[in-house]
């Protein structure tokens, strides 16, 4: 997998994460990455600017790096772990979405997140450039199938709160005290009507402007924060 940026570099070189090969644009000046590519001894190729953005489908700032595709965790980790608190993903579509989710559950210490391996986002080079270093601390989970791992979470205690705007209560009226699995719909649809229908609660954040929807991301952060305020 190619990832790019400096930010994502500078994490990962820190991290002494394995890096198979790095390509820089010819003039790249970032002295304290170079002082690590250095120290890491990686193997590195300069190329133009028009070699480097053939390879990137973002903005790189004239680094590029080549790192082994990352790898997902099982659902036993969950109970492993003793989790009481995880996020599961109905098919995402975006990226950066994806991204800053990974981040606002490692700023709130959500350990786990579960996303479907099929018709959903996966872990690319945008959501580690929009997860700014935060992937290693958050395990992301691929399951085959939601529903089937709704019902292995119901049989381990947890309660599950799906997010919808038609049939739902107030976020803030729902007790968020016992193990909870939050659901957190695609950006156009929602969470599709068989996963709603396993759910034991469905919650929805009111509008109060002419919106009648949050981005994904901002509403999982409002609803992430109402669980961890619910559980002090």
């Amino acid at each position: 997998m190619l990832v790019y940026g400096r930010n994502v570099a500078r994490d990962l070189l820190k991290k002494e994460k394995k890096i198979e090969k790095i390509f820089l644009q010819d003039g790249f000046d970032d002295n304290e990455i170079i002082s690590l590519i250095e120290n890491n001894k990686i193997k590195v190729e300069f190329r133009t600017k028009k070699e480097i953005d053939n390879l990137a489908n973002g903005l790189h700032q004239g680094i590029i790096l080549s790192v082994s595709d990352y790898q997902y965790k099982e659902l036993d980790l969950v109970f492993k772990n003793n989790d009481d608190f995880v996020v599961l993903l109905d098919h995402l579509e975006d990226s950066h979405n994806l991204g800053a989710i990974i981040r606002t559950c490692e700023a709130a210490g959500v350990k786990s997140i579960i996303i479907p391996k099929d018709r959903q986002v996966q872990i690319n080079a945008t959501v580690m450039k929009t997860s700014v270093g935060t992937l290693d601390n958050v395990n992301i989970i691929s399951v085959s199938n939601l529903v089937n791992t709704i019902s292995k979470l119901k049989e381990n205690g947890f309660w599950i709160v799906g997010t919808s705007l038609s049939n739902s209560v107030d976020f803030r009226e729902i007790d968020y005290s016992g193990k909870i699995a939050l659901i957190i719909g695609n950006e156009g649809s929602g969470i599709s009507k068989l996963v709603s229908k396993n759910c034991d609660f469905l919650a929805k954040i009111p509008m109060y402007g002419e919106t009648n929807s949050l981005n994904a991301s901002v509403a999982a952060g409002i609803m992430i924060y109402e669980v961890i305020r619910n559980r002090k």
